[in-house]
């Protein structure tokens, strides 16, 4: 599966259009986790464990994401972005969108 943030793919031909696609997750850190990133950032710095779950969740939108894209027959992702949404005080969602095309 091709996955681009261009409009078009420089060289190949967008034969098909089938349409918005979309990779969606939900996740929250354990209590703990949360904890130990509050004291964190009171002395500044990187949140590794808060990286590494929107790391993780980025992928999991994306595989979530072509297998949406697989299921409408097509073979490329166009003008794919990401949307990052907080959801109350320990939740984030992460979406990954785009067009699904065929491309030849």
């Amino acid at each position: 599966m091709l996955i681009t943030t261009m409009n078009d793919v420089p060289g190949r031909e967008i034969t098909h259009v089938h349409g918005e696609v979309f990779g969606l997750t939900v996740r929250s850190r354990n209590v703990g986790s949360q904890i130990g990133a509050a004291f964190k950032s009171l002395a500044g710095g990187e949140l590794k464990g808060m990286t590494k779950n929107l790391e993780s969740s980025r992928q999991e939108a994306i595989d979530r994401l072509v297998t949406a894209a697989q299921a409408h027959g097509a073979n490329a992702i166009v003008a794919m972005r990401f949307d990052t949404t907080e959801m109350g005080d320990t939740w984030t969602e992460v979406c990954a969108y785009g067009t699904a095309c065929t491309i030849s």
